[in-house]
């Protein structure tokens, strides 16, 4: 049985996806980058080739794609998370689809037509506002888990605004209002709408709205912020936060199979 091996290196977390001929996901992995992302790569191939007990001769073809693409010795080629992300929802969607992806660094909205070939995309300006990085430091200032804000959100009873965009203007911000006795759950949903409007800035959306990456993996209330603010239902991919690492092994598996 030959498979193939995704990986994505982005600027916090790393993903790693090992799928079948059919794209049936048979194994992952995931931690933090770190600053040797070789030593990373090594170590998530190495664990997720253990859970499911593939050698690593097994691996037909890989592929990776993130922040860190290019520091990965075994992978046999490299694309960009734009494709990659557009490979991985496509996939399970088979229509023209936006996606939108909430990096920790960077967010983009990704056009696909009927046949999956990309048309457009953009990407935010180089802030952490409209990031993970932004929702990471509005828990800082609550003194929250991350694990902690989208059960929160979905609490709030009162819509609030932060009037900054900037990471640093909205921290300060977030003390004056639990300063004047704001509840910390209309805070968070605050911040969260917050970045969905930057990310309504950016472009408009056609077809269906599809939304992957960690951050509406782990909160799922801001994806729907995010469909309420389009207009549209929004539907976050099987898998969101392995969307990358996913389209980078189903890359893999096609470049395989042409050569």
């Amino acid at each position: 049985m030959e498979y193939y091996c995704g990986i994505d290196i982005g600027a916090s977390t790393a993903k790693l996806v090992i799928i079948d001929r059919a794209g049936r996901i048979i194994a992952k992995a995931i931690g933090r980058s770190g600053v040797d992302y070789a030593k990373t790569s090594e170590q998530l191939l190495t664990d997720a080739c253990a859970d499911v007990s593939i050698d690593r001769s097994q691996i037909a073809g890989s592929l990776s794609t993130g922040y860190g693409r290019d520091n990965v010795p075994w992978a046999d080629a490299k694309m960009t998370e734009i494709a990659c992300h557009g490979k991985g929802a496509y996939f399970h969607f088979k229509q023209c689809i936006t996606v939108i992806d909430i990096g920790a660094q960077d967010s983009k909205i990704i056009h696909l037509d009927d046949a999956g070939k990309r048309k457009s995309f953009k990407m935010n300006r180089k802030c952490a506002a409209g990031t993970g990085a932004f929702i990471e430091e509005i828990a800082h200032r609550l003194s929250l888990d991350i694990s902690e804000l989208n059960a929160l959100a979905e609490s709030s009873t009162k819509d609030i605004s932060l009037g900054s965009f900037c990471t640093v203007f909205a921290a300060t911000e977030v003390l004056e209002k639990i300063r004047a006795g704001v509840n910390v759950a209309d805070i968070v949903r605050g911040a969260f709408g917050s970045v969905v409007k930057r990310i309504v800035e950016m472009d408009r959306i056609e077809g269906l709205l599809v939304a992957t990456g960690g951050v509406v993996a782990h909160n799922p209330f801001l994806a729907r912020l995010l469909g309420e603010s389009f207009g549209a239902e929004a539907h976050i991919a099987p898998d969101a936060q392995y969307t990358g690492a996913f389209g980078a092994a189903l890359f893999a598996a096609e470049q395989q199979s042409q050569s």
